[in-house]
């Protein structure tokens, strides 16, 4: 399993309108992909990162060569809610535990 976090800044008077945006837009898309596992979408500060979770790299490569993807990038990028650089790492996911306290 491999983690891909995306980083980016968000406009402070756009964290309601990203947050819909990341609901209805970016999350049906990550879910339409083969490979993909499930996310975590955060911010704070200005701040907002988007941690995807793959089952192996060639689904992450599919991501990046996705219409869906390249679509939904443009739209955000239209939309006005970012600010900043945008910066993507990915990783092997060594651990994962949600924890026994997880959801309460």
């Amino acid at each position: 399993m491999l983690a891909r976090v995306w980083t980016t800044g968000v406009r402070p008077e756009r964290t309601d309108d990203y947050e819909k945006f990341a609901r209805e837009i970016s999350l049906p898309m990550f879910r339409a992909q083969q490979g993909f596992l499930g996310c975590i979408m955060s911010h704070r500060n200005g701040v907002a990162r988007v941690l995807t979770l793959w089952r192996d790299a060639d689904a992450i490569a599919a991501l990046d060569q996705s219409s869906s993807y390249r679509a939904t990038v443009q739209k955000i990028l239209a939309a006005d809610l970012l600010a900043g650089q945008q910066s993507t790492e990915v990783g092997d996911v060594h651990l994962f535990d949600l924890g026994a306290s997880a959801g309460k």
